[in-house]
């Protein structure tokens, strides 16, 4: 099982990606990969040498063909346990939530084979474990 908890800060070098929480007039933004059925939030590793906001830009304009939005941050969190990013059980990685309006999108540039505007949650999440705590963090905080 794994554990999702969330800080308003943590030493930048241990941000090891980005999500972000996206609308378009008034709709929620999400991506379904190639290779899944799933959906999930846009969002991705850090690369070397990139800061983690530039991690959130890269990310948003990859997976959803964003052109031009705003972004803000929301807060730091973790994921303890073993998943896509983590080996053991006993790993724990970091990554900044951010929120996102897109105003205007171009092409998909990356392993997304489209996005999907919609004015529910989806049913079948790609990360259900994480993703549906993300969205309520971000309420929670008054930013969604």
């Amino acid at each position: 099982m794994l554990e999702v908890q969330f800080y308003d800060s943590v030493p930048e070098e241990f941000l090891r990606f980005a999500v972000i929480i996206s609308k378009t007039e008034g709709k929620w933004i999400f991506c379904k990969h190639r290779e899944r059925d799933t959906l999930e939030v846009p969002g991705g590793r850090r690369e070397k040498g990139e800061s983690i906001l530039e991690t959130a830009r890269r990310e948003l304009r990859e997976e959803t063909g964003a052109i031009d939005f705003s972004l803000r941050p929301v807060c730091i969190y973790s994921v303890k346990g073993k998943n896509s990013i983590n080996k053991h059980d006993d790993d724990i990685s970091y990554g900044m939530l951010y929120v996102s309006e897109v105003f205007s999108f171009g092409e998909i540039n990356s392993e997304i084979e489209r996005i999907v505007i919609s004015e529910e949650f989806p049913q079948n999440w790609t990360y259900p474990e994480i993703q549906p705590k993300l969205m309520a963090e971000a309420a929670r905080r008054g930013l969604l």
